[in-house]
């Protein structure tokens, strides 16, 4: 099948066509902001961030970037890196595994970090660990070789899970525990309350159980029950909840909802630094954990001669190696930045151009009649969060590749994101893919198959999505170049 691509000619006259002056573009951009402001009043309490966009992040608007990719990565504010930069250039530290005054001095910043992150989650000292890691995956990884899990166990997750908490089954299998998918119904991509529950059944009295879940997909953006800790936990589940798309844009309070483990990554919650993350787990979960090997960091005592180990008790058992400690005070100087702005203003924005966004996505139909688009998840803003999903599709209704489509919002600058997100159970669901179809693609080449190889097998279904996210400095023009930008595939035929 060959795809349709739009000509660059078509996609960059709708940015600067020679019969419209930047002028006109702008009075257009200015009257429809004027409609959503009317049509989304709540909007108009997030000025703040426009300001914001203005000082801290000016070099978006400075070089014409429509980043739609916070899901991805969020972006980081000028002053978070001049507060750090300022704090390493006036200051000597050291590795924090000694006594030494610049040890020191970066151990009281490193805890002052570690204080802070649970501070920020409202999450009790007397209750919550909170562990640093490289990044959410690391975090899933370090309860994955540590839950105790054997046979007769279970571990319970749901399709729509990122693939770092797929890969927790195979630890589980290696044990001999059970693996269980709890499945997602499309088109609304909502985990099947009825069907949950039952699996929820599977727990027995003297045997562990796991069950891990997103409190937002991001694939699909959906957000999922945070009731479900609590029924899970009373049917004897540890629970494992995925953080790190829903904290970027949701407040997450740990004095309420009481997971065993969270999971999340500092640079998709405020863009600096990457390369670490975390996982708050409560301590008598964390007492459960037992380790498949012992590293630098992490034990008080080790002898050769003598054949024996003895871990650190709570977080330091789990810190392998060294810390990335220089980074660590630019997650404390993140916290604050987002303090200062408000995660609760920061969810409304993005409530906001996410509702107009949907809106005017379904709203588009080729002169047939058939819609330009179709979305993966909810249609409306209940139940999902700033992430939008879906594909293109042609007016005889075959898909346009959606690889094409991230090249051609590449050359108008639009960063956006294609493929299936490394969530592949969310992806088979929404678009189609039966475990048939898999299952006969597996077998054509069971050592190792490229992209390509799957994607011939499939053949005419898509293999992945085009995702837009919205985040902290997103705004209205975002969106609405987004949409511009869609509109040029209106009645274009693979």
């Amino acid at each position: 099948m060959q795809n349709y691509m739009p000509s660059l000619e078509s996609l960059e006259s709708a940015q600067s066509s020679p019969t419209q002056t930047e002028r006109d573009m702008a009075g257009r951009l200015t009257a429809a902001e004027t409609l959503f402001r009317l049509d989304y009043p709540d909007y108009c309490s997030t000025g703040q961030l426009d300001d914001l966009r203005a000082t801290d992040y000016s070099r978006l608007d400075r070089d014409q970037h429509t980043y739609l990719d916070y899901t991805g990565g969020s972006l980081y504010g000028d002053s978070q890196i001049s507060k750090h930069s300022e704090l390493l250039l006036s200051n000597v530290f050291g590795n924090p595994h000694s006594t030494n005054p610049t040890s020191v001095a970066m151990t009281r910043l490193v805890e002052q970090a570690r204080a802070h992150m649970l501070s920020y989650f409202n999450a009790s000292p007397e209750e919550y660990v909170a562990i640093f890691t490289q990044n959410a995956s690391g975090a899933l990884k370090l309860v994955g070789e540590s839950y105790p899990f054997g046979a007769g166990d279970q571990y319970l997750l749901t399709f729509d899970n990122h693939n770092s908490v797929n890969g927790i089954r195979e630890f589980a299998r290696s044990k001999g525990a059970s693996v269980t998918y709890a499945p997602v119904n499309p088109p609304d991509m909502i985990i099947d309350g009825n069907k949950l529950s039952s699996y929820l059944d599977l727990a027995q009295p003297g045997h562990n159980a796991l069950f891990a879940y997103p409190a937002q997909s991001n694939f699909s953006g959906v957000r999922h029950s945070l009731e479900w800790i609590a029924q899970a936990q009373a049917k004897g589940w540890d629970v494992l909840l995925d953080a790190a798309a829903f904290v970027p844009t949701n407040r997450l309070d740990l004095s309420i909802w009481h997971p065993d483990f969270v999971c999340l990554s500092f640079y998709k919650l405020f863009g600096y630094p990457t390369g670490v993350g975390c996982l708050i787990a409560r301590k008598r979960a964390l007492a459960k954990l037992h380790r498949p090997w012992f590293a630098g960091g992490t034990i008080t005592v080790a002898s050769v001669q003598g054949n024996r180990f003895y871990f650190h008790e709570g977080a330091e058992a789990f810190e392998d190696g060294t810390l990335n400690y220089l980074a660590l005070p630019a997650v404390d100087i993140g916290l604050r930045h987002i303090e200062e702005i408000g995660i609760d203003q920061i969810h409304t924005r993005a409530n906001c151009l996410t509702g107009w966004l949907l809106q005017e996505l379904t709203a588009l139909r080729h002169s047939t009649g058939a819609p330009l688009v179709h979305i993966y998840g909810p249609v409306t803003t209940l139940n999902r969060g700033g992430t939008v999903t879906f594909n293109f599709y042609d007016p005889d209704g075959a898909f346009i590749d959606h690889r094409l489509v991230e090249y051609a919002a590449n050359r108008v600058n639009i960063s956006l994101r294609t493929g299936c997100f490394c969530n592949p159970g969310g992806g088979e669901l929404a678009l189609g893919i039966s475990a048939e179809e898999l299952t006969s693609c597996f077998l054509i080449k069971p050592d190792r198959l490229t992209i390509d190889e799957f994607r011939r097998c499939i053949d005419a279904k898509s293999t992945g999505a085009v995702r837009v996210s919205l985040g902290l400095v997103s705004s209205f023009a975002d969106v609405y170049h987004f949409v511009q930008f869609a509109q040029t595939f209106i009645d274009k035929k693979v």
